[in-house]
């Protein structure tokens, strides 16, 4: 056998070019001068400043899960609805007094501010201590 039968048992790897015929050669692809051609470059993160913006405390984002109660005074019950009437959060959606929350009909609270003179009966709402007086007074009730 010769030394020039012999078969590499490798690929032959590409010589590395050298100068300004090369692939890599004067500045190798980085452009001239500044911060970025530089040895050791190194820029600051600029995620780091959108994480640092972030809330620290834990738990955050779930703020959303808290029920958000809409308050309902008297007035309004006394302006849009009849005496005899039945005061339900279905019914107060019906005359567009309450709207509804990513879909769904939110808790009701009816708060004692103004004054009542109609018959009315409350069922399906949360009701505070004054305007349940209010209404109790007037000969209505309350269903919980």
């Amino acid at each position: 056998m010769r030394i020039d039968e012999i078969k590499r048992t490798t690929k032959n790897k590409k010589k590395r070019y050298v100068g300004r015929g090369g692939k890599r050669g004067k500045t190798s692809g980085r452009g001239t001068k500044g911060q970025n051609s530089r040895a050791g470059r190194k820029k600051r993160p600029e995620l780091r400043d959108i994480i640092k913006k972030l809330p620290k405390q834990r738990g955050y984002a779930f703020n959303s899960y808290q029920k958000i109660t809409v308050p309902v005074s008297l007035a309004l019950l006394e302006k849009h609805f009849e005496s005899g009437a039945t005061v339900s959060p279905h019914t107060l959606l019906d005359k567009k007094i309450v709207k509804r929350f990513q879909g769904v009909i939110p808790p009701v609270k009816i708060l004692g501010k103004g004054a009542l003179s109609k018959k009315l009966t409350i069922s399906g709402c949360m009701v505070s201590a004054g305007a349940k007086t209010a209404v109790e007074a007037v000969g209505g009730s309350i269903n919980s």
